[in-house]
């Protein structure tokens, strides 16, 4: 019976707040995320043919870099190149 009044009473305590305030939701922090990318990056949307994202996804794993390191990377090489950077 003891055991019983124990399990209520402990369902009374209050939980300490949460100190930074509410957490974010897995949603909430990728459109932050987003949102601080947007400051300096502008977003590219593209279609490239099967091989060529697979060639370009072996690549980019076996040297250690993102996707969007490796386009930044191919970029930057050619504008250099032509003279434009």
């Amino acid at each position: 019976m003891s055991h019983i009044e124990n399990t209520v009473i402990s369902s009374w305590k209050v939980k300490r707040t949460y100190r930074k305030g509410n957490p974010m939701s897995a949603s909430e922090k990728q459109l932050a995320s987003i949102a601080r990318k947007r400051i300096t990056h502008k977003e590219i949307k593209v279609f490239v043919r099967n091989p060529l994202k697979d060639c370009m996804v072996k690549l980019c794993k076996a040297e250690g870099l993102t996707q969007a390191e490796f386009i930044e990377k191919l970029i930057e090489q050619k504008l250099k190149q032509l003279g434009k950077i």
